[in-house]
């Protein structure tokens, strides 16, 4: 078994929209927001709306938005994460348990956690991820090295 040594992302690991991964980034969350209820993706009705903010190679933010009794299926991320609820209520159903955050609550989670989300009411929350450092290759390896 190997072991992968840490690496620091260079500016070659991002390829599209580098603008989501300078030195510095500041965002208004409020104008995200109204942004995201204007797209066409929420006025359709699909239930969801969501756009990201931050995107380096390890650390992912994803602003969310959600209509009232809306689901995002069972699914994991393959890196720990956190969710900051916005605004409005939801419900996060874990394998053994089940969770409700509001306004104001944060939620973080270990590697590979399945997970469901539901919007109780409409809400808005960011989601951080943050994976071991290396390619998506380099990452599956160091989870399969962690098993």
């Amino acid at each position: 078994m190997s072991t992968l040594a840490h690496r620091f992302p260079t500016d070659k690991d991002v390829t599209r929209m580098p603008q989501l991964a300078s030195r510095l980034l500041q965002v208004n969350l409020s104008e995200e927001l109204q942004r995201l209820r204007a797209e066409s993706s929420w006025q359709r009705g699909t239930g969801r709306s969501s756009k990201t903010l931050v995107k380096y190679p390890d650390f992912h933010v994803v602003l969310v938005l959600m209509k009232e009794n809306t689901r995002m299926n069972k699914h994991h991320v393959d890196g720990r994460f956190s969710i900051h609820a916005l605004q409005g209520k939801i419900r996060i159903r874990l394998p053994e348990e089940l969770i409700e955050i509001s306004t104001g609550d944060l939620i973080a989670l270990d590697y590979g956690i399945p997970h469901e989300v539901e919007a109780l009411e409409e809400s808005a929350f960011l989601l951080t991820i943050s994976w071991p450092g290396g390619t998506k290759e380099e990452r599956h390896a160091w989870k399969q090295s962690m098993s």
